[in-house]
């Protein structure tokens, strides 16, 4: 499955308008998108706002949306929200809370922006340790959430107002972690497998949620643009502080892909979706342009030759999957 993450939409890296937002939305619906991932924390409110306006009009069976919780909002006259979205109008502050209340009424608030009566899939969001605004240790939180929020969402589960719960982060402890504590059906797992970076999940996450009968969302195959050409890696305050390797390692990429006549984003996508615990990709857009591209490379064939390339310059796993 290919889906439509929000990040962008809650204008994290730049402004983009409602009326763009609402094009972006509807390019991807037009080129039959299905998948929707959100979250409070995406702008403070601002990318759930942008999809309930656009997803409350169409046929709640006809796609999948899921959001994040952890993370609950307060309109405030204030709010420190321009702090951490410069470019999000946004009144609203943020409250860390993984208890079973806080999540529940997480998931109720994002109903109520969203417009819509129950999502598919329900992330708790962030509990990870890169996550330095959390108000104690990430390890301490994960302990509120598995008394908390956790057996919550697996009553929500059961009660049918979600269909399925995980985490959402971008470092590997917690979800090995969750796997063994708890009974997730499916976490995202952002930044950790990249054409760029790849080994731990492959030969650490991949075995783990293959004997918990578990899936992943895959997020940030591109590292947050990085490999397109992006002069960040990942998020956060210090993402355009770029390892030597890793820029060592694009430009390597970039050589292998110009001797195949083979567009490097869309072999990262691609390369990104091929693990079998691979359930979905989530890429972010920014233009109506950019999310019709990104679909338009995964139905596009890329030479075998390329990736035996990729395997023989040690450029990627002898044992990472690649397209067929």
């Amino acid at each position: 499955m290919f889906g439509l993450g929000g990040v962008p939409l809650g204008n994290e890296f730049a402004v983009v308008t409602d009326k763009d937002a609402h094009a972006i939305l509807e390019a991807a619906w037009s080129a039959g998108i299905r998948y929707y991932d959100v979250s409070p924390w995406y702008g403070l409110g601002l990318a759930e706002r942008r999809y309930g306006s656009f997803l409350h009009n169409k046929k709640r069976s006809e796609y999948v949306i899921s959001s994040k919780v952890g993370k609950l909002l307060k309109a405030s006259k204030t709010a420190k929200n321009r702090e951490l979205f410069p470019f999000s109008p946004s009144p609203n502050d943020v409250i860390f809370d993984y208890t079973a209340s806080g999540v529940r009424r997480s998931i109720e608030d994002s109903l109520q922006r969203l417009g819509i009566d129950s999502l598919d899939i329900a992330f708790v969001h962030d509990i990870s340790s890169d996550n330095k605004l959390l108000p104690t240790s990430w390890q301490e939180q994960f302990d509120i959430a598995a008394k908390g929020a956790f057996p919550e969402l697996t009553r929500m589960r059961e009660e049918g107002v979600i269909q399925g719960w995980g985490i959402g982060v971008n470092t590997p402890e917690p979800i090995l972690r969750v796997l063994r504590e708890a009974d997730p059906d499916v976490c995202l797992m952002a930044s950790q497998y990249s054409l760029i970076d790849h080994k731990n999940a492959l030969n650490q996450i991949f075995p783990a949620v293959r004997q918990k009968n578990a899936s992943l969302v895959v997020g940030s195959s591109l590292n947050a643009g990085f490999i397109s050409g992006s002069p960040r890696y990942n998020y956060g305050k210090d993402s355009y502080k770029i390892s030597t390797e890793f820029l060592e390692k694009r430009k390597q990429l970039r050589e292998v892909a110009a001797n195949h006549g083979v567009d490097l984003r869309t072999a990262a996508l691609q390369f990104s979706a091929s693990p079998d615990v691979a359930a979905a990709l989530l890429v972010g857009a920014s233009s109506e342009q950019q999310i019709l591209a990104d679909y338009t490379s995964m139905q596009t064939k890329i030479p075998a030759e390329f990736w035996a390339e990729l395997k023989a310059q040690k450029l990627i796993e002898p044992n990472a999957p690649t397209p067929a």
